[in-house]
């Protein structure tokens, strides 16, 4: 029998030169079983953040489809109306340019961090890391702390372990559930989701995702937790490329630390030839992804900072220096100078300054009225009473000001141009789109060429400096013709 020798995966570690080869005959798995990882609770300042991110995060997620602007919901992507409404300001499909340098800035945002201290992201505002947290705080109140969630998934199955892991399930699928129930109500009214959600009277799509974004929710927060970090997220297999010699991760100072070993507390490690590491393995047992810091920086590290805390806390009771792992730069654990403060840094920090104040100026200086022009193409132009050349548009008129609004049409750009009835007024709801026809006449003896621009000017009656205008291609005969 072939044997299939395998890279190790999860807690396992990678075979060493030391390790005894698989004897013949054997034959190894290509991939290793999950081993469900049991995270020991840890209080400390980076666990103090980390719940501080959860309920600011959760408090967003939650509460913005409930607040309420004026007579509508503060925030609500309407994708039928194709409207979004972000508090006092409604965006439309052609407002698309805003969505996209928001995403560059979130981009640059990550790349920031990232370098300059490691996965912060990961560690504390990724969903994955958010909804994690509250599940494992749920579980740690239905079964009880780390032994006790282990001890019980080794005992039998009897009708107290079925009380116990029902109610976890039970409470894990209701908030699942209302995840998805907030989820759909960013694009459904949530107060009218509500009312359909009672009455059974739900569409097919509002059905479809909220049962699907609960089941995302209870699945990788609940079942795959640190597998959805390790496998699935690419995030994890590229950050390495924002890394340097200077970017402050978490790690373990072996300088300091070894060699470990068990001592009774307060005793010198000098004199008994052992580093400040006691070995407690406390850094493993409180890691969310089951990893042990002091084998090295390593993919799978999500950068919660647990293993600081609890490190923290054992050195204070052997009364040993705080930070044996902590923040810092493969730099400094080498003895060479760290530059925080790097080009790569200034360049980052440089361009997200500049890309945030243009967004910033740009909706604060928005014009909210939009106008699209498009000519009939079905005719050319027309000749009226023998003197006027006349071309047919049609003007969608976008009022993207959350109060009605009247505007008077005008066009300009050829020497006796004129609209066919003026003046034109046209009223647009709030948030609205008029589909306006309107028909553009020049005299034939202005006209010396086939092809003219004219300028189509649209304006506020009761506010001159609420101005849009959009220039339309007008077409001729020949001259002479």
């Amino acid at each position: 029998m072939v044997v299939r020798p395998a890279p190790a995966v999860g807690n396992q570690k990678f075979m060493n030169s030391k390790d005894t080869p698989p004897a013949a005959g054997v034959e190894q798995e290509l991939y290793a079983k999950r081993q469900k990882i049991y995270p020991r609770e840890v209080h400390g300042l980076f666990a103090t953040l980390r719940t501080l991110g959860v309920f600011v995060l959760l408090g967003l997620y939650y509460g913005l489809p409930w607040l309420r602007w004026g007579d509508r919901q503060a925030v609500l992507l309407d994708l039928p109306a194709r409207q979004f409404h972000i508090f006092g300001i409604t965006f439309f499909p052609q407002d698309f340019f805003y969505l996209a340098v928001l995403l560059i800035i979130a981009a640059l945002a990550l790349f920031f961090f990232t370098t300059l201290a490691g996965r912060l992201w990961c560690g504390y505002a990724c969903p994955q890391t958010v909804w994690t947290e509250v599940f494992m705080w749920i579980e740690r109140k239905v079964e009880g702390d780390r032994p006790r969630q282990m001890k019980l998934d080794k005992a039998p199955w009897t009708p107290r372990k079925v009380l116990i892991k029902g109610t976890k399930h039970t409470l894990w699928i209701l908030f699942s559930l209302w995840t998805g129930y907030t989820f759909v109500g960013y694009f459904t009214p949530i107060t009218e989701l509500a009312v359909k959600i009672g009455s059974l009277s739900t569409g097919p799509w509002e059905t479809f995702w909220v049962l699907f974004y609960g089941a995302a929710t209870y699945l990788n927060a609940g079942w795959m937790r640190e597998q959805v970090c390790i496998y699935m997220c690419p995030y994890a297999r590229f950050q390495s490329a924002m890394f340097d010699e200077n970017t402050l991760v978490i790690s373990y100072d072996p300088r300091r630390g070894e060699p470990r070993g068990s001592r009774k507390r307060g005793a010198d490690p000098r004199a008994l030839g052992l580093g400040d590491c006691i070995d407690c393995t406390l850094c493993v047992q409180v890691c969310p992804t089951g990893i042990d810091i002091r084998d090295g920086l390593q993919y799978q590290c999500i950068g919660c900072a647990a293993c600081i805390d609890v490190c923290n806390q054992v050195m204070d009771k052997m009364g040993y220096p705080r930070g044996l792992i902590r923040y810092t730069t493969q730099n400094a654990l080498q003895g060479k100078p760290t530059r925080i403060l790097r080009p790569r840094v200034f360049v980052y920090s440089a361009v997200l300054l500049l890309l945030t104040v243009a967004l910033v100026h740009a909706l604060v200086t928005r014009v909210p009225l939009e106008v699209d022009v498009i000519r009939d193409r079905n005719a050319l132009y027309r000749v009226v009473g023998g003197s006027l050349v006349e071309n047919t548009y049609l003007l969608k008129i976008i009022n993207m000001d959350t109060r009605p609004r009247r505007f008077v049409v005008a066009v300009s750009g050829i020497p006796g141009v004129r609209l066919a009835r003026e003046p034109r007024i046209v009223d647009v709801a709030a948030t609205d789109v008029a589909e306006v026809p309107v028909r553009v006449r020049v005299p034939r003896a202005r006209l010396d060429r086939t092809r003219y621009d004219v300028e189509f000017i649209v304006r506020a009656v009761d506010d001159r400096a609420l101005k849009v205008s959009e220039r339309g291609r007008f077409l001729a005969p020949p001259p002479g013709s």
